[in-house]
């Protein structure tokens, strides 16, 4: 008797909750694809909103910013290349940002491959004149405005970082493309550098190229691999570095890579 009445009062439980379960909305148990379309629009406005504001500068004011499922896509105009590129930084940083595709384009003038060359030529060649300039040996091409810096930097900080930034902000530059090396950092490397510069600079026909800080010969060391760079006057002055740095104790190999004034330039390797 007493297990019928609990057999009861469970199946009467059970009918119960049957009821109240039937009896809840359809979106009680599960969400519409229209409240979940709502909530992600929600998100993506509000990422888009902090997003939008890392960009309140003035130099930035037509840009556009719009997110997609954490990915924010930046359009729109900045005058400078190195704008550009700021303003990706800038929106990464932005919370729930997970990536970030640039479609800024550059505006500003347009400046003649040539010219441009020249000009950022000028500015590369006195570009950190206090602080070892004669080891960076960065080289530069342009081609319909997009700039590719390459060759070699003596570090990050005060070389190559301040090549790029010199590039990125100069008018009529439209993208840049990073092709620096930094050479490696450790005593070894170091030693031979102050070496070779001393065994270069201080032979006597040698010396006047230290007068003009934007046009010396330029040293750059890799792991005990030394590669020279720049011009000079002739053949002889040439051949005479190459033997000094040759003749440096720990240099395993020298690459002379100067050119001649007046002479075809020698194609790098």
């Amino acid at each position: 008797m007493i297990w019928s009445m609990r057999n009861s009062r469970a199946a009467l439980l059970a009918a119960t909750l049957a009821g109240v379960l039937l009896s809840l909305p359809q979106a009680a148990l599960c969400q519409s694809p229209s409240s979940n379309a709502n909530a992600s629009t929600q998100a993506n406005n509000t990422v888009g909103s902090i997003a939008a504001a890392r960009l309140d500068k003035k130099e930035f004011h037509d840009v556009k910013v719009s997110v997609d499922n954490g990915t924010a896509t930046l359009t729109g105009t900045v005058d400078l290349y190195g704008y550009k590129a700021d303003a990706e930084k800038r929106v990464h940083k932005a919370k729930g940002v997970t990536a970030v595709r640039n479609l800024i384009e550059v505006a500003g003038p347009t400046i003649p491959d040539e010219v441009l060359k020249d000009k950022l030529g000028e500015k590369l060649e006195y570009d950190q004149v206090f602080y070892g300039n004669a080891f960076n040996a960065i080289s530069l091409s342009v081609h319909n405005g997009v700039v590719t810096l390459g060759g070699h930097a003596y570090c990050y900080f005060n070389s190559k970082d301040s090549a790029l930034a010199l590039v990125s902000y100069y008018p009529g530059v439209k993208d840049v493309q990073d092709e620096i090396q930094v050479d490696p950092v450790s005593m070894f490397d170091d030693r031979i550098r102050r070496q070779v510069y001393r065994a270069v600079y201080g032979f006597p026909s040698l010396n006047r190229y230290a007068i003009d800080p934007g046009k010396p010969i330029r040293i750059s060391v890799q792991n005990g691999h030394v590669e020279l760079y720049g011009m000079v006057d002739s053949q002889a002055d040439k051949d005479i570095a190459f033997l000094r740095a040759n003749g440096v104790p720990g240099v395993f190999e020298v690459k002379n890579y100067l050119e001649v004034a007046n002479q075809p330039t020698e194609i790098r390797k």
